[in-house]
């Protein structure tokens, strides 16, 4: 056996990916590379580690137990560089958050200075939605999650970092005269789990709007392109349409009962047990969140400043 730690890397990314083409991406290699280190590595077992079945690739029982012995090695690899690198006097090791997918808008800005002045750390990002988010915090798989609204079948402990405003949202071509016009018009839907839909379903049952058509989509960026194509309108964090706004592709509507306002929140377990990097994360961020807020989302600030007495009955 000569195989390398580079085909291991490959590999378990094939393996947790089931797919040339999602492994290729995440590793930013060509798929003929990845093919090609996939291959050498088949080549040094007798047993086959994958399969193609219906043009699908799936990991052969042998393959599976490969894979997670893989997965131990790199991990082992990683702790001895992390080690090597606290001996050194730096901060190392990796940093796990689960991020609800408009947070995606959010949390880069406050890791960015973090991740910069720590080369040594290692960034793992799932965005998702609030329930998966939710389950990731509860089986310990992540160190932080980022929600805009607190869970409350259980109790976490939060740092509270900005305002999150949920507006009407419709095309730039649009028109509506008010909530009665509503009732009657096409809305777009994030998928179950989503907490902007959950927000989106409570502000119409409180109005008594029966949804007259009702179209679902799983992403926000699916939402957005939707609603500036004309489809219908929707219920959307401002956040996530900064250049969309400035642009003219989208306008707000404002309707009485809106912006359901809330809070971004970074959350942990309180059983959880720091390391090293999650405490300087946490540290990190209690002395230079207000200066993120103000100098990365000014923006936003200025359309949270603008005059919201006027609203369509």
């Amino acid at each position: 056996m000569n195989y390398t730690l580079h085909q291991l890397r490959i590999f378990q990314k094939v393996a947790e990916h089931q797919s040339i083409t999602k492994a290729s991406e995440e590793l930013h290699l060509t798929q003929p590379a990845v093919s090609i280190q996939l291959r050498n590595f088949q080549d040094q077992f007798s047993i086959a580690l994958t399969e193609v079945v219906g043009r699908r690739l799936f990991l052969t029982d042998f393959g599976k137990e490969i894979a997670i012995a893989a997965e131990r090695i790199l991990e082992e690899v990683n702790s001895i560089n992390y080690k090597t690198m606290e001996f050194e006097g730096n901060l190392a090791g990796r940093l796990k958050i689960a991020v609800v997918s408009t947070g995606k808008y959010v949390m880069p800005y406050f890791l960015s200075g973090f991740m910069e002045d720590n080369p040594g750390v290692d960034l793992v990002m799932d965005v998702t939605n609030k329930s998966a988010v939710i389950r990731n915090l509860e089986g310990n798989e992540v160190d932080f999650a980022l929600v805009s609204v607190l869970p409350k079948h259980f109790t976490v402990h939060n740092i509270e970092l900005m305002e999150n405003r949920l507006h009407l949202v419709g095309s730039s071509q649009k028109r509506l005269s008010g909530l009665k016009e509503l009732r009657t018009a096409p809305l777009i839907f994030r998928e179950n789990g989503s907490a902007t839909r959950m927000a989106m379903e409570n502000f119409l049952s409180k109005k008594k709007i029966s949804v007259a058509k009702k179209i679902e989509l799983t992403s926000n960026e699916a939402v957005k392109q939707a609603v500036m194509a004309g489809l219908g309108f929707s219920i959307m964090p401002l956040i996530g349409i900064k250049n969309e706004l400035h642009n003219g592709d989208l306008k707000l509507f404002p309707i009485k009962g809106l912006p359901i306002i809330t809070n971004w929140n970074l959350i942990w377990m309180p059983s959880k047990k720091f390391s090293p990097v999650s405490s300087a994360f946490l540290d990190y961020l209690e002395l230079q969140k207000s200066d993120i807020m103000e100098n990365r989302f000014k923006w936003f600030k200025d359309y949270v400043a603008k005059d919201d007495s006027v609203f369509l009955g």
